[in-house]
């Protein structure tokens, strides 16, 4: 009977030391989920560093326009011929979904409107069509002008 207490306590013995794991591997686990986390996390900066804010202010634009951003105007060809902003390019609201083809994919578009209503929704628009960089301008034409940017009138 004394055996076997014996045997028995070398038996446990044997599974403690075989139950430890050394520290090299440790080191590597380790080393692996901190790379990781790396990953993720510096993926995630990234998709927000592409990324506009869904709407900014009349001097962004301006701003933005400077710095050779695609300003998109989704008014009616009637509103645009009344005025708009100089470069400004006109794909109104209803057809934009058609004319996705028409629009830079390498550069930031600012959706602009008469008063900001209808270009956040072709903000909208561009963004589930896969675009990234691409923001509406709050205020729209209306206060652009009010702010005293420039005009452009006629067609």
């Amino acid at each position: 009977m004394a055996k076997q207490g014996v045997t028995n306590a070398k038996k446990t013995a044997k599974r403690k030391n075989n139950a430890r794991i050394p520290l090299w591997v440790w080191l590597v686990s380790g080393a692996v989920v901190i790379g990781i986390l790396f990953l993720i996390i510096s993926g995630v900066l990234t998709k927000q560093a592409e990324s506009l804010p869904l709407e900014i202010s009349v001097a962004d634009a301006a701003k933005m326009k400077e710095e050779g951003a695609f300003i998109l105007d989704v008014r009616e060809q009637s509103e645009w011929d009344s005025f708009h902003i100089p470069g400004a390019n006109l794909i109104p609201l209803g057809d934009l979904s058609a004319r996705l083809n028409e629009l830079p994919s390498d550069k930031p578009i600012v959706v602009v409107c008469r008063t900001g209503h209808r270009s956040a929704q072709g903000r909208d628009i561009l963004l589930s069509a896969g675009f990234k960089k691409v923001t509406s301008m709050s205020g729209g034409v209306t206060e652009w002008q009010a702010e005293g940017y420039p005009i452009v009138t006629g067609k």
